[in-house]
């Protein structure tokens, strides 16, 4: 089949979404830190895996813990193939087996990180469990966690040609259900969530770019920004290459930004709903060609 990448990146808006590991009673934000030392924090890629698949509507790929004690491993059991489970043909697998190479499948389906576009400024939630204390006239306990509220950004860059495919096993799919899966793909993205500490946090898209392209760069993972509520135009448009832009969409949600009538004007940005359509209809033409 023809090399072929679909590449979308997203920003959307979500509030204290993915925790680290404690520091005494206070629940600590995942977090980075970049220029002079401002921190971001971010949802691990692995956090939007697991939520993207347990949206899918697909079945879940059947695991096994092999092992003892503190040297058990779960993994993959032989009979999860991809055709019979989404979840590993998009993320992959490894299964390990004594005495063998194992067997291994990457990804087809990558996401970066979603790290925040305003930096973390320490805020701390102070709680109590007050309520279940008084019932039966106990001292409360007291915690702490940080709390953070941001446009959130992240990319997903998917390879159409290998999905559907695996040599370990060899595995080819008709082109009709690589299609479909894509396209599930795409309206679980469109509509993903997060529960989180008794939240649903809605990690919808509420500006996205991307494309199906020749190549399988994320083009756009490291130029989209959003500034005083604005999303940075000049940016987007100097990765704009002459062989991507006819290729290239645009999604926003009306006046979630500033400046949604620029996005319209310079980027032709369409309503979310158009956006997904769109790609999914380049997702058909693809494997119908091929």
């Amino acid at each position: 089949m023809k090399i072929k990448g679909l590449t979308i990146t997203i920003i959307f808006q979500a509030e204290s979404a993915n925790y680290g590991e404690s520091v005494g009673n206070v629940a600590s934000l995942k977090k980075i830190s970049r220029g002079q030392g401002d921190q971001y924090t971010y949802i691990s890629r692995q956090a939007l895996r697991y939520n993207i698949t347990e949206q899918l509507g697909e079945d879940l790929a059947p695991v096994k813990a092999e092992g003892s004690g503190d040297k058990k491993v779960v993994q993959f059991s032989e009979e999860a193939t991809i055709d019979k489970y989404p979840e590993i043909d998009f993320f992959g697998y490894l299964k390990t087996e004594k005495g063998t190479a194992g067997k291994k499948r990457s990804a087809k389906v990558r996401l970066s990180n979603a790290i925040s576009l305003e930096s973390f400024k320490g805020d701390l939630d102070f709680l109590t469990n007050k309520g279940q204390a008084d019932k039966i006239k106990e001292n409360m306990n007291i915690a702490q966690a940080e709390i953070h509220r941001s446009y959130y950004r992240y990319t997903i860059a998917a390879d159409l040609e290998q999905i559907g495919e695996d040599k370990e096993y060899g595995i080819i799919l008709e082109n009709g259900e690589r299609a479909r899966r894509v396209k599930r793909l795409l309206d679980t993205v469109a509509f993903l969530y997060r529960d989180i500490r008794g939240r649903r946090e809605d990690l919808k898209p509420l500006f996205a770019i991307g494309g199906v392209y020749d190549i399988k760069n994320p083009v756009f993972q490291n130029v989209v920004n959003a500034k005083n509520n604005c999303i940075d135009v000049a940016e987007i448009k100097g990765v704009l290459y002459d062989s991507i832009k006819p290729d290239t969409f645009c999604g926003v949600v009306d006046r979630s930004f500033d400046n949604t009538n620029e996005l319209k004007e310079q980027l032709h940005a369409l309503s979310m709903p158009e956006f997904f359509t769109l790609l999914k209809q380049k997702v058909d033409m693809y494997y119908e060609s091929n």
